[in-house]
């Protein structure tokens, strides 16, 4: 079982925002199924709407959602968090409607303490808030060290120090965590998993921007959504038979090509094989620059380093 709760704030009297209910919607949207249509998360949405039509989400009402997401065993649960975030000497604070002077919300150590007492297996979070980079960080403390239990995983938008920005109506760092989702950051089996999410969004943000962190103890990386892979997964457990030493090189010849009127049937097949894994960047032509000039002057193709890693993994039943 897999569960996701996404919450959205932009009615606030402090100062209202724009993009956390569609940042909200969005990423519910994206978690609830695969690509393929399959089920995925079973997400629950928090929206204080601008017209006051939404959710009321108090720090009671927060805290009470965040509770019953960590409150029973579940293979994966995710938490989204889009709207103000603030800290004192203190703690950092996810901010609720109802914020007053020294109350200003949910404060992110308790969110963190209910993500390391549950018993769920992996926990995700995702904060896209000023200030979230404190989660994880002891309380009337200035240093790094993050306390998390084994399993839990946070994204935050910035570091404790840094403010996150809004971009064409949604939050900058919630549009790339969703693009990421959404197929940005799949690997070739089609695994969207929190690092490569982290690896895109920190890619994408310049020196001069906002930083992201990310902070994780886990073990094992469970994927958070399958999408489409850009090969055929039989193809990638073929590799050993393709390559039965993945450090020697693979003859070519005019033989695999279509356009051949010697065209061999089976070895056409292999080589439309290993166009595919060329043009992921698994096997590459040796001595030319693409594979049909390898075929007809009957050179050589090989395995990348990536390609190798895919190969092991196949060998070992592991794709």
């Amino acid at each position: 079982m897999r569960r996701a709760l996404c919450v959205g704030i932009d009615l606030y009297t402090i100062g209202a925002l724009r993009g956390c209910v569609s940042d909200a919607e969005r990423m519910a949207g994206l978690l609830a199924k695969h690509e393929d249509g399959t089920p995925n998360c079973d997400c629950r949405t928090l929206k204080a709407t601008l017209d006051g039509k939404g959710d009321k989400i108090g720090r009671a009402e927060l805290r009470k959602a965040v509770k019953d997401l960590f409150a029973h065993p579940a293979e994966v649960a995710l938490l989204h968090f889009s709207g103000h975030g603030t800290v004192n000497d203190l703690d950092g604070y996810l901010v609720t409607q109802d914020a007053a002077a020294y109350d200003e919300g949910l404060a992110m150590s308790e969110v963190l303490k209910m993500a390391n007492d549950s018993k769920t297996e992996e926990v995700v979070i995702f904060l896209d808030c000023c200030h979230a980079g404190n989660l994880g960080n002891p309380p009337v403390a200035n240093n790094a060290r993050a306390m998390l239990r084994e399993g839990v995983s946070i994204l935050t938008a910035s570091r404790g120090d840094q403010v996150s920005v809004e971009s064409d109506g949604a939050g900058l760092f919630t549009s790339l965590v969703a693009d990421a989702l959404d197929g940005g950051a799949a690997d070739l089996v089609g695994d969207v998993t929190a690092p490569a999410i982290y690896a895109l969004v920190e890619a994408a943000l310049g020196a001069w921007d906002q930083r992201p962190l990310f902070k994780s103890h886990v073990s094992k990386v469970v994927p958070l959504r399958k999408c489409k892979a850009p090969i055929d997964i039989v193809i990638l457990r073929e590799l050993p038979a393709l390559f039965p030493v993945p450090a020697e090189d693979l003859m070519l010849s005019p033989e695999c090509e279509a356009t051949c009127e010697k065209k061999d049937d089976e070895k056409h097949k292999m080589f439309c094989k290993l166009q595919a894994l060329n043009r992921i960047h698994l096997v590459v032509p040796v001595g030319v620059e693409h594979m049909y000039d390898a075929a007809m002057q009957s050179k050589a193709c090989r395995l990348t380093a990536a390609g190798r890693y895919y190969w092991r993994l196949a060998r070992d039943k592991r794709l």
